[in-house]
């Protein structure tokens, strides 16, 4: 007779499985680390070409000027005391062209001692370079007006030369700032060629000294 399996000591069953609908969580996704090396490196390039951008835009200093104005009047600056005890009395004065720009400044002046139909004329000249540097070329451009004396004492550098009775021309660098003085007989004459009025030259012998005097008041003038 076959009898029903004893449960003692037998092998157990397993849990049945429990059906359900619901579904098993998804499991995290992953992050895509390039993404945000990219977005990083946009940043940091717009930074950097921000940085290029605002190092191109500043202005650079310039260079020094050593307190000269970079716009002058040189006529009032030209007192030329010391040499109009020697030519006479300063009876005119005329401005001449200017040269306003960013590089560069320049204006002259005329001014005539002792008579406007005969006398000698003074002409001032002052040019500021205001970028570049005038002192390499400032000797050949002396040579080439037949400046060939130097004188001490005066800027950086000085050229002087004695042109007789007929007048003198000196001029002086002094940092950036290039300063001319010249004086020159001058007379009108009638219509035949003979000069107004009665004029007796004075004597320009060591005319150099009272030059170099006016310079030194002029270049102080022309100073902040």
């Amino acid at each position: 007779m076959i009898s029903e399996p004893e449960l003692v000591g037998g092998v157990g069953f397993d849990a049945p499985e429990v059906l359900t609908e619901a579904r098993p969580p998804r499991p995290p996704r992953a992050r895509r680390p390039w993404l945000w090396a990219l977005g990083g490196a946009v940043l940091a390039s717009a930074v950097w070409g921000g940085g290029l951008y605002a190092y191109g835009q500043k202005e650079e200093p310039g260079p020094d000027l050593g307190g000269y104005v970079s716009k002058a009047a040189p006529c009032p600056a030209a007192k030329l005391k010391a040499l109009g005890g020697i030519l006479g009395k300063r009876v005119q004065e005329g401005v001449g062209p200017e040269v306003d720009e960013p590089g560069l400044y320049r204006a002259s002046c005329e001014i005539t001692f002792g008579s406007v139909e005969v006398g000698y004329g003074a002409s001032v000249e002052y040019t500021l370079h205001k970028v570049t540097d005038p002192g390499p070329e400032f000797a050949a451009r002396a040579k080439e007006r037949g400046l060939t004396t130097p004188i001490d004492g005066l800027g950086e550098a000085a050229f002087f030369e004695d042109q007789g009775g007929g007048g003198a021309e000196l001029r002086v660098l002094d940092g950036q700032a290039e300063i001319g003085l010249s004086v020159s007989y001058q007379y009108s004459t009638d219509e035949n060629g003979k000069p107004f009025g009665d004029f007796e030259p004075p004597d320009l012998s060591g005319i150099d000294v009272p030059m170099t005097q006016d310079m030194l008041a002029l270049m102080a003038a022309l100073k902040k």
